[in-house]
């Protein structure tokens, strides 16, 4: 006997608690559609990005500003816009955070910036 408790009846009453999280939906909560929000998600970067591209395109020409390979309307695709600052939302209407490089000397960039961080310790 366990604190007034019969043995039988302290084991069938532990053995069944589970410290599991109830993951049963309860009625009348609305559930969020994970795809719908995702494609939402897309087509907003998508938008976002196709709007300070175009005009750092137009602002910059179509030149890799580290390499200064010159591309075309056939090649244009290689050529992406690299955030000074690595924040993408911080899109001023002069480009100053903006640099139009090519897909090679852009993943160039970034790969420092990995290695700049492992080697100071940040990583």
């Amino acid at each position: 006997m366990v604190a007034g408790v019969a043995h039988d009846e302290y084991n069938a009453h532990t053995m069944t608690r589970s410290f599991r999280p109830n993951l049963r939906r309860r009625p009348g909560k609305s559930t969020v559609n994970v795809e719908a929000l995702a494609r939402e998600a897309r087509a907003a970067a998508v938008a976002r990005q196709q709007g300070y591209r175009a005009r750092s395109l137009e602002l910059h020409g179509w030149i890799c500003a580290k390499c200064a390979r010159e591309f075309d309307a056939a090649t244009l695709h290689l050529l992406t816009v690299h955030h000074r600052d690595g924040n993408h939302d911080n899109n001023p209407p002069d480009g100053s955070n903006w640099e139009n490089l090519c897909v090679y000397c852009h993943d160039d960039e970034h790969s420092r910036e990995q290695l700049a961080d492992y080697l100071s310790g940040k990583n």
